[in-house]
This record gives structure tokens, C-alpha cells and sequence, in this order.
């Protein structure tokens, strides 16, 4: 090792913290929805809802991608009409 060279002994917990920055678990995703994670599971088996990744057994959504499809979702409320038409 040469002088102002440094050695790093990160913890694994550190390590997996760093790789899944910008992801969010289904679980998470759930609760800053509102939403219960049953209701992710069926959007993503109708593919309405964000795109995931399955790694093993985990299901993580990669946050800008779900900022995404949430803008997507956004609605303009149509213009409300009288009802009977014109007089």
C-alpha cells in the first residue's frame, strides 16, 4: 500500500445498501402508495402497473421508473356538463 492510500472494510450491509440505491421492495412501494402489496400483484399480472425486477425471490421497482409511470397515470378531469343538455 502506498502512503494516502486507503483501505475500505465495508460492511455486506453497506455494500447491498449501496447496489439497491434508486430501488424501492414491492412492501415499500405498497405503504408509500396506500395501497396493499395484493394490489401490485395483480397490476403487475394485468401489466398495468410500474415495471419491476424480480431478483431471486424479491420484487424491487426502481424509483424513477415508478415517478414515471405515476405522471403517466395523472388525469385531467373532463369538463363537467349540466344535466338535460342545452335550453
Amino acid at each position: 500500500m502506498t502512503p494516502g492510500e486507503q483501505t475500505t472494510t465495508a460492511s455486506p450491509g453497506a455494500n447491498t445498501a449501496a447496489l439497491l440505491q434508486g430501488w424501492i421492495s414491492r412492501t415499500d412501494l405498497a405503504r408509500e402508495l396506500g395501497v396493499c402489496e395484493e394490489t401490485l400483484r395483480r397490476w403487475a399480472d394485468a401489466r398495468r402497473g410500474p415495471a419491476f425486477v424480480k431478483a431471486g425471490r424479491k420484487i424491487l421497482y426502481r424509483r424513477a421508473t415508478v415517478l414515471e409511470w405515476l405522471e403517466t397515470q395523472e388525469e385531467v378531469s373532463p369538463r363537467r356538463t349540466r344535466a338535460g343538455g342545452r335550453r
